[in-house]
């Protein structure tokens, strides 16, 4: 008799280790080895408590995840074929593939139905792993307000017979996707390993001045965990309160004094008298101009009751709106995002007491508010400090300092210093 044969590689695995290179493979391999060691299956298998554990990832969300991850055969084992075909669908399929798979992951419950309920335990998984940390218990009402404002965003038009409960279709969970990049940035990169830097994951760091009350910002982390799903990796590092209308008073010339005096990125957060949070981020610094200015870059959001994020859609280069004292009412005063003159997606007169938001094809954008004619409340302002910035600013800063105290050296030496023309 001939010796036993181990058994012929699944299909699936053969065309899924094509879609890594030698190296990747090696590499993927001393993880499932390493996880097996510890499941305690002579090198066989990951249990789910090891995968749980490694991936950071608990409740019902980390269960499902090691459901589809090996196969759904309900043997509480997964192997590395199994973890070579699912990483090469999650991380290197095309992005239908990726969502595909993401849209039956939120399918906590495993029923075939993407309900409201599996939302909200997925949302508060992610809350917890991001906001909370290892030891927050998953499933408290704690955060019940803000996993709210994310499912207000979500469309249920799927029917499915036998079932009261409204059910989410795949176009449903794309357009959601679409409108929540940090969800989806989330739930794209749950394979990947498990540090401050893995996508969707990143809360930026939001420092203001000691004078103020932090529970007087309309932006909440979460918010600006929200905010920053549609910015690189690079921008979520530091976030610095420029303008706050309660402490710096609802004036516009306050406001381009603040905000010019710190160049680059910044994000703007409205609450209007209706209890409505929203507002925009935009690449470029505010500037007097005549028309519209900006790039691509910039984007409009809701932040309360709902949450939405809505980016250029090339209609138009209507970007972003920074006029000042002009004489025209062709050119209204004040600062605007999309839309055209005296019709903006969103608009804040000069006045800083009134404004307006209107349906906009330049962000594809509803109207923000409860009514197109807003009266702001609390108006703050963020500049976004990327990466590396800081630094590099404060290493001018001392550059200069450095040059002048050598350059004051110098002229101190030829009795200089002090004179006078």
């Amino acid at each position: 008799m001939g010796n036993s044969q181990s058994p012929p590689a699944d299909p699936r695995f053969v065309s899924a280790s094509r879609a890594f290179t030698k190296k990747e493979l090696e590499d993927l391999k001393s993880l499932f080895l390493s996880l097996a060691a510890q499941s305690q299956s002579n090198g066989q298998y990951i249990s789910p408590s090891v995968f749980e554990t490694y991936f950071e990832l608990r409740g019902p969300l980390g269960d499902r995840l090691f459901d589809l991850v090996s196969q759904q055969r309900k043997d509480q084992r997964l192997s590395f074929q199994d973890l070579v075909i699912a990483k090469a669908t999650y991380e290197k399929g095309t992005n239908n593939d990726i969502e595909e798979f993401i849209y039956h992951l939120v399918d906590v419950s495993g029923d075939g139905i993407v309900s409201r309920s599996d939302l909200e335990s997925v949302l508060i998984a992610i809350f917890e792993i991001t906001f909370y940390g290892k030891d927050s218990e998953v499933g408290t009402t704690s955060h019940k307000d803000i996993v709210d404002i994310f499912l207000n965003a979500a469309t249920f038009s799927k029917i499915v017979d036998g079932s009261a409960e409204e059910s989410m279709s795949f176009e449903d969970f794309r357009n959601w996707c679409t409108l929540l990049p940090s969800v989806r940035k989330f739930l794209g990169s749950l394979l990947m390993p498990p540090d401050p830097g893995r996508l969707g994951s990143q809360v930026p760091c939001l420092v203001q001045g000691e004078s103020i009350d932090p529970n007087a910002l309309l932006l909440k982390k979460e918010y600006a965990w929200h905010i920053g799903g549609a910015l690189s990796q690079l921008e979520l590092e530091e976030w610095k309160l420029l303008y706050h209308s309660a402490y710096n008073g609802l004036s516009f010339n306050t406001f381009l004094g603040n905000v010019s005096n710190d160049d680059g990125p910044t994000v703007l957060i409205i609450k209007d008298r209706e209890g409505y949070v929203y507002g925009g981020y935009v690449s470029q610094q505010w500037e007097r101009h005549g028309d519209f200015y900006g790039d691509m870059r910039s984007f409009l959001y809701q932040l309360y009751p709902k949450a939405s994020i809505f980016r250029p859609t090339g209609a138009n280069s209507n970007i972003q709106w920074c006029a000042v004292n002009f004489s025209s009412e062709d050119i209204p005063n004040g600062i605007g995002f999309g839309g055209r003159a005296n019709h903006f997606g969103l608009f804040l007169s000069a006045s800083f007491d009134q404004g307006h938001t209107f349906n906009c094809t330049t962000f594809g954008s509803p109207c923000l508010s409860k009514s197109s004619r807003i009266c702001p409340e609390v108006i703050e302002c963020w500049r976004v400090v990327p990466k590396g910035a800081q630094r590099r600013h404060d290493a001018v800063k001392g550059n200069v300092l450095e040059r002048f105290k050598e350059d004051r050296h110098m002229l101190n030496m030829v009795g200089l210093a002090n004179s006078s023309e």
